[in-house]
């Protein structure tokens, strides 16, 4: 525990009160001048005193004060924050303490309190803080007012260093999400030995033929064999790769209500990590801009989460254009396996269409490229009603050439035998898992 040496105090109202005392001898100063020199005395005297009362006071070594928090920080999430008191002194103690929090997160409480601890005991002033983004963030020293040895003053002493707190990606509220968007397909897929039946490749048992079922699957060994049409069933697999490359580039700047796309993406991409461990899928991540910023090979478990979270806590978008280029090279040289590689990104102009679109090459055949790009609005909504005025009509004309040219971008990734998906940051976590499970369903990797 480090403290403060420099001096600083408040008179205590035991001090106002023997200056008071030093008021009698001048009610009688009248008749007695000589009275006024002594009270000037007694009073200079009982400042000097409470000066050097100060001055000689310290918190005793026994007390110890420290700041512990509830947990690791969240985007929206409260966390409780504690300054412990411990007083291992037998007498009791009267402070008071006052925190220094950083002031970009919203405070739930008090941040400041006077405490009676008694001899052998602990108390704890305790408030909440919510950070509202993402990032490093730090904590103050803890600012200790208490009583002086001849209680003439409170001392004010500051106590430890300034503190670095991280503020992660809020994963509760990407497995929220998650939930809300598979419903019973996910809590299935949170039982290991559950299985999703779909058009996967895993073969998973034999069963009688029924109408619908297609010819490819029907097993004509085991037909011959039981005098009866038998198909094939398959099992979605598991254990198989989705990697996701999120761009922080310049488009990822732009701001949705209180949060930019880069958040966006971060969520939706922790919504479907958690998707894809339930379901027994290896989860990877790639953050790139002009170069790459993060990487995680895939895998699955708690320690893969902690350092997926670890790597995208700093993470924010740069005013540069990204590099899919570097990007996709470095995903296709480390990355052998065949895997599902989700880019989440944003078009809007031809020349970024035009690199996105060339550099797939380095990763088809081998990957299974899903583009997702995330717009700023329902730009069909803007479009769908007569224009009332000048300017709503050219609104309108520009919301068409964006839709132009975006639908004519992701045609192009799906004619490269690529899969694509154009929605609004609100339904970009749903609509992201819910092609994560098509793409399970259909066994498409």
């Amino acid at each position: 525990m480090t403290k403060d040496t420099r001096l600083k105090f408040v008179f205590s109202r035991f001090f106002y009160l023997l200056l008071a005392l030093g008021l009698v001898p001048l009610s009688f100063s009248w008749t007695h001048s000589w009275l006024r020199w002594f009270a000037l005395a007694y009073d200079l005297s009982l400042v000097l005193l409470a000066m050097i009362d100060a001055r000689l006071s310290r918190l005793p070594p026994s007390v110890h004060i420290a700041r512990e928090f509830s947990g690791r920080f969240a985007v929206g999430g409260e966390t409780e924050v504690r300054i412990q008191v411990h007083n291992r002194r037998p007498r009791p103690l009267s402070l008071f303490v006052k925190d220094e929090y950083p002031p970009q997160m919203k405070l739930t409480g008090l941040r400041q309190a006077r405490l009676v601890v008694d001899g052998q005991h602990s108390a704890a002033l305790v408030y909440g803080l919510t950070p509202s983004r993402r990032g490093r963030f730090e904590f103050g020293q803890i600012v200790v007012r208490f009583l002086s040895r001849f209680r003439l003053v409170w001392r004010e002493t500051r106590i430890g260093e300034p503190q670095l707190v991280k503020v992660y990606p809020n994963l509760r509220r990407a497995r929220e999400v998650e939930l809300k968007a598979l419903g019973t397909r996910s809590l299935v897929a949170s039982h290991r030995k559950s299985s999703w039946r779909g058009e996967g490749r895993e073969f998973e048992s034999l069963r009688d033929y029924v109408r619908g079922d297609e010819m490819r699957h029907i097993a004509w060994s085991a037909t011959a064999r039981r005098g009866r049409i038998t198909t094939r069933q398959y099992q979605i697999e598991r254990d198989q790769n989705i990697l996701l490359a999120i761009d922080a580039g310049r488009l990822m700047t732009a701001r949705i209500e209180t949060e930019t796309k880069l958040d966006s993406a971060v969520h939706a991409a922790l919504a479907l990590m958690s998707a894809a461990a339930r379901a027994g899928d290896n989860a990877g991540l790639v953050v790139f801009g002009r170069r790459i910023r993060a990487y995680l090979p895939p895998g699955r478990g708690r320690e893969q989460m902690d350092a997926v979270l670890e790597a995208l806590y700093p993470i924010e978008p740069e005013m540069i254009e990204p590099s899919y280029a570097r990007a996709f090279e470095f995903i296709a040289v480390n990355t052998k396996r065949r895997s599902l590689i989700v880019v989440l990104t944003d078009l809007v102009d031809e020349e970024g269409s035009r690199e996105l679109l060339s550099s797939l090459r380095l990763l088809r055949p081998r990957h299974l490229p899903l583009v997702v790009t995330i717009a700023d609005r329902d730009l069909k909504a803007v479009v769908r009603d007569a224009p009332a005025t000048v300017s709503d009509l050219f609104t309108q004309s520009v919301a068409e050439e964006i839709i132009h040219q975006r639908e004519a971008a992701l045609r192009l990734v799906e004619s490269q035998g690529g899969l694509a998906l154009d929605v609004t940051a609100a339904a970009l976590a749903p609509a992201l898992l819910e092609k994560y499970l098509q793409v399970k369903e259909r066994g498409l990797l």
